[in-house]
């Protein structure tokens, strides 16, 4: 799409079913809420249940997810990556610390 968006396709019928989102980090709630809008524009489902890998707090949105791998607490100006060993090797969160003008980004990881 020229906007940078990009289309959702759900190929199964959503309609009073219980959906599973998953994500890997959740930040402000933003991305959370945008997936929820994209399945209620196909169907209504029964419920809507959330998975998250890391939640790391700062929530600019009413979202809670109903299961958490781990809670992280971080500062607005670090980053949180979660990398899966099937797609980057090995199995980590990492949390990256933005630098100041000059040094080189610190990495934490979990």
């Amino acid at each position: 799409l020229p906007d940078g968006t990009n289309r959702t396709s759900i190929p199964l019928n959503i309609e009073n079913k219980t959906v599973i989102l998953v994500d890997d980090v959740l930040y402000t709630g933003r991305s959370i809420r945008a997936a929820m809008d994209a399945l209620i524009d196909r169907g209504r489902p029964a419920s809507i249940q959330l998975v998250v890998l890391v939640d790391r707090g700062h929530r600019e949105l009413p979202i809670k997810a109903d299961y958490v791998g781990k809670n992280i607490p971080s500062a607005r100006h670090e980053s949180v990556k979660v990398r899966l060993k099937e797609v980057d090797g090995t199995d980590e969160v990492v949390i990256i610390k933005t630098p100041l003008k000059g040094n080189k980004p610190e990495i934490d990881k979990e």
